[in-house]
């Protein structure tokens, strides 16, 4: 499989368990704190599955972003987090960011 797949897969799983902690209750409800783990670590283990390929130096940042954006926008679907300009502005600039470390990268 194609590392930057995985590594697409393992941030998804990111923002599955950034969001799942708001689900916990602090790690005092038993399902979703464990589905909030598995998430964590099968994020994880994708991660460092992509990282064979791919310099870490992008690999990690790329993870961090799609974990940042996707928890961002579940709050605002979800939670009703704010919409301002500013805030999107910002996440326009994030995934950009993305795009730019999966483009100037030298991994596969």
């Amino acid at each position: 499989m194609n590392a930057w797949l995985i590594l697409f897969l393992a941030g998804l799983l990111e923002t599955c368990w950034v969001v799942g902690l708001k689900y916990t209750d602090g790690l005092t409800r038993l399902w979703p704190s464990l589905l909030t783990g598995l998430a964590f670590f099968a994020s994880l283990v994708l991660l460092s599955i992509a990282v064979r390929e791919l310099p870490i130096g992008t690999a990690y940042p790329v993870w961090v972003g799609i974990g940042t954006l996707g928890a961002v926008v579940w709050g605002i679907w979800y939670f009703d987090e704010a919409v301002t300009l500013v805030r999107m502005s910002f996440l326009a600039l994030l995934l950009i960011a993305i795009i730019g470390l999966k483009l100037s990268s030298s991994g596969t």
